[in-house]
């Protein structure tokens, strides 16, 4: 018995220093509950998070590395930005970046460190005013860079979001003419005598039995 506590003891001690843990996300969003059980992609993702206060955000997931250069690129052209190479390797290369600023403000976003993106105050991408609704240039360059590949629009609210903003929202995804996005929503059983329980449990029924 002393051998085998001291086997578990070591088998335990080796995972935990193995083991590597989720990182605390860059955004901190509560969302809505559902009942559905499909997965949300994790490659050719284009999300945009609306957090509690109804500020916007735009990502593009780390495994897209041509595709966030492309956005850039694009991006720094139609407005004219002045990006340095610099400023737009680290739009492409820091992991898990978003973009929360007004365009007059990318330029001094991009080059600040990943340290000093933590304790920073974003304001969002403007959404609101359909006259500058900047997620619509975002939106534009995404749908050039994915060309040819299928992207995944999703998008992440808070559940106290304001509805102006995510009105904002798929007013840019309008005017793209993307018309077909993924909620993410945090995955809840089927309320207890619903008809989704009771297909639920006859698919699972059906599913044992073979």
């Amino acid at each position: 018995m002393t051998a085998m506590c001291d086997v578990a003891f070591l088998l335990l001690s080796f995972f935990i220093l193995a083991t590597k843990f989720k990182p605390p996300e860059a955004l901190s969003v509560v969302t809505p509950n559902s009942v559905s059980s499909k997965v949300a992609p994790d490659k050719n993702v284009v999300m945009v998070t609306l957090d509690k206060d109804g500020k916007v955000y735009f990502s593009v997931s780390d495994g897209n590395i041509s595709e966030k250069k492309d956005i850039i690129e694009a991006v720094n052209t139609s407005k004219n930005l002045g990006l340095t190479d610099a400023e737009k390797k680290n739009f492409v290369n820091n992991p898990s970046s978003y973009i929360g600023v007004p365009f007059t403000q990318l330029k001094s976003y991009l080059d600040k460190t990943p340290d000093e993106l933590k304790n920073a105050v974003l304001p969002g991408v403007p959404v609101t005013d359909s006259t500058n609704n900047e997620l619509l240039e975002w939106v534009r360059a995404a749908v050039g860079a994915f060309q040819g590949t299928k992207m995944n629009l999703l998008v992440k609210g808070d559940n106290a979001a304001k509805y102006p903003s995510f009105s904002g929202v798929v007013y840019a995804f309008k005017k793209n003419d993307q018309l077909k996005f993924q909620l993410i929503t945090n995955p809840v059983g089927a309320p207890l005598g619903s008809e989704l329980q009771k297909a639920q449990e006859k698919s699972g029924n059906k599913s044992s039995e073979q």
